[in-house]
């Protein structure tokens, strides 16, 4: 629990970066395998479209997340059901196990969105008050461990998924998001999202 507990602190403060030596890793893969694989494919290299890519994911984001999918502060009725199974400490694990996982770099497929989602992603849009995506999830889409979860790579349709949904409100786990999402037009969270496929 104390582990927990700093591990949630570092999601918020930013206190130093995760440490691979706190968690089991061996007990993070049989948890991974057991629960999550059927969902987030091998080595959290997911290739369903809707479902994240896990791989090389910062730990504390997905500690945090874990959490509020248990506590139903994220929802998804899935992902609630899979986060109840675990406890913290199988968080903890999966999560360590899951940032050693080398993600697999992506590929946008929609070629002519990639301009318009490059110019949002690296400079944001000014007359909108919109702030570019890089200073927070990095130019490369690695993000900022503990505060910014990597993105590179991630499934365009996913992205978008959750973009709307933290347009609309459906995700209020994260008032930063929600905010910068409810500017966004479809067309604009489209080319992010095939921008972000691509990044590496």
């Amino acid at each position: 629990m104390k582990l927990l507990a700093s591990l949630l602190t570092a999601a918020v403060v930013a206190a130093p970066a995760f440490s691979a030596s706190a968690a089991d890793l061996a007990k993070g893969q049989e948890s991974y395998q057991g629960v999550c694989i059927a969902c987030h494919g091998e080595a959290g290299k997911s290739v369903l479209p809707d479902n994240p890519v896990l791989a090389q994911q910062h730990p504390e984001y997905m500690v945090k997340q874990l959490i509020e999918f248990k506590n139903g502060k994220r929802a998804d009725p899935i992902m609630q059901g899979m986060a109840a199974m675990l406890s913290d400490e199988d968080m903890v694990n999966v999560s360590a196990w899951l940032a050693q996982q080398k993600a697999d770099p992506g590929a946008a497929t929609d070629k002519d969105l990639i301009a318009l989602g490059e110019r949002i992603y690296r400079g944001g849009i000014q007359d909108r008050n919109i702030a570019a995506c890089a200073s927070c999830h990095s130019p490369n889409g690695a993000g900022i461990p503990a505060q910014y979860p990597r993105l590179s790579g991630q499934h365009a349709q996913y992205v978008v998924k959750q973009l709307s949904i933290f347009r609309d409100g459906t995700r209020a786990n994260n008032q930063q998001m929600m905010d910068v999402a409810a500017k966004l037009n479809d067309k604009e969270i489209k080319a992010l999202a095939e921008y972000i496929a691509g990044l590496h």
